[in-house]
């Protein structure tokens, strides 16, 4: 069997203004614009899901539980039951939340409507890092230095340790004690 060469640049043009081809088919519309509609009818009927317990978290449960929490998804319960509430938990807190669940539940359903939320689901899993400046995470105020007779009486204490790390560290801790300490 005899292969036929293939065309050269000029036939090749030849061959592709005598035929037409297909035009390419069109991609589909982005989905968000088509489900936009449908999402916020659902949202309308069915009220507010996670995104809303996640912007409010920390104001629903507390400063401490919602340190250690994050609500992951919201679960429509079958024939008009609660929902279920996903949370994740930070490792081993998770006995301590799971001991503060009903609190949980009714600070949850006082947000989203009594008998919204029925159950509460807990995973363990390392949480996302938080986005906003928390309360405890502000900048702590430098301490005063001790005035030069603390500092001369430290010195004093450790003069016979030799110079080093530890030495450094033993003055840093003392500094530390004798601040927080009362006057002699």
């Amino acid at each position: 069997m005899r292969r036929r060469p293939l065309p050269d640049l000029e036939e090749t043009r030849q061959i592709l203004a005598s035929r037409r081809s297909r035009p390419a088919p069109r991609p589909p519309p982005p989905a968000g614009r088509s489900l936009s509609k449908l999402i916020r009818e659902l949202d309308e009927r069915f009220g507010q899901g996670p995104g809303a317990l996640q912007a409010r978290w920390r104001e629903i449960v507390g400063e401490q539980i919602a340190r250690r929490t994050e609500p992951v998804k919201l679960v429509k319960g079958r024939a008009g039951a609660g929902a279920a509430l996903e949370i994740r938990v930070a490792g081993p807190s998770a006995a301590l939340i799971q001991h503060q669940a009903p609190e949980i539940l009714s600070r949850v359903n006082l947000f989203l409507g009594a008998g919204a939320v029925e159950r509460l689901r807990i995973v363990q899993g390392p949480l996302r890092p938080q986005t906003g400046p928390s309360p405890a995470s502000t900048p702590r105020r430098r301490a005063a230095p001790l005035d030069a007779a603390q500092e001369a009486e430290l010195a004093r204490s450790l003069a016979d340790a030799p110079d080093g790390p530890l030495k450094a560290a033993l003055m840093a801790l003392g500094r530390g004690v004798m601040r927080r300490s009362p006057p002699r």
